[in-house]
């Protein structure tokens, strides 16, 4: 069920997801910030499939998923099942969770949240002493389109706003970079505007913020038709020269997220 490439992590195609290139690309980042800290207790909040749960547990981290969409919660269940990994899932935090967690991941999720300030302050609050919060968000306001509307987004952020969010919410900021060019730029258009073709402005936003929140993590039908492509050797050396120009640019504001790591004090 499950497949597996260093390159591209792991992949269920027989339940329909797979991993799409922005997802891929903000891997790749957030990899690179985690490559030296030690398994220990981690939250990931709104993990959608849970693929990185799933390869932080074969490091040994000790992995908790705290997912709203029922939709989520079940590729989650049925993924652990075929890999024997253990990941404690949620649809709630827990108040054991106060002070607890030495690191915290939210990756596209603060977004989704209308009280944004509110949502850190509570991460802030889960966080052990001298813990870490990992987070991504979409950037740039300017660039907001017809694919964050079918997502449930609220917003996107412009850098200085996300690190005041932080920095209000008592953490220190540690690193901050922009991801995605050029390659999140181009795919994030080219889904834009297949969303304007296939839906109109009221099918954009079926269901409202929630329904469209829960839908985003999972589902992949976008991306479906264009795995094979992706795991071809043309398509890996394809997304190895998108890694090398996105962590070549990471410090210029031309891609189309952030990835921010910060710690509690």
């Amino acid at each position: 069920m499950i497949e597996y490439l260093p390159l591209l992590g792991p992949a269920a195609p027989e339940l329909g997801w797979v991993p799409a290139p922005r997802y891929l690309l903000r891997r790749r980042r957030i990899l690179r910030q985690l490559e030296d800290m030690q398994p220990c207790d981690v939250l990931e909040i709104g993990c959608g499939a849970g693929m990185l749960l799933q390869e932080l547990a074969a490091r040994n981290f000790v992995c908790t998923a705290l997912e709203t969409s029922a939709q989520a919660r079940s590729v989650i269940e049925r993924v652990s099942k075929s890999t024997d990994q253990t990941i404690s899932l949620s649809d709630k935090p827990s108040p054991s969770w106060a002070g607890r967690f030495p690191l915290i991941m939210a990756f596209e999720v603060l977004e989704h949240i209308e009280n944004d300030g509110e949502a850190i302050m509570q991460w802030a609050s889960w966080l052990a002493p001298g813990g870490t919060l990992l987070i991504s968000v979409p950037a740039h306001p300017r660039l907001w389109n017809a694919a964050d509307v079918w997502a449930g987004h609220y917003r996107r952020y412009r850098k200085n706003e996300l690190m005041d969010l932080i920095a209000n919410a008592g953490l220190s900021i540690e690193h901050v970079e922009c991801f995605g060019f050029p390659l999140g730029n181009m795919t994030e258009k080219l889904q834009a505007r297949g969303i304007r073709r296939r839906l109109s402005p009221s099918e954009q936003d079926l269901g409202g913020h929630q329904a469209n929140s829960d839908r985003s993590g999972v589902d992949r039908g976008h991306v479906l038709k264009w795995f094979p492509l992706m795991r071809s050797l043309p398509g890996r050396l394809v997304l190895r020269t998108a890694f090398s120009m996105q962590a070549m640019t990471q410090k210029l504001p031309w891609g189309n997220g952030y990835l921010l790591r910060a710690k509690s004090l």
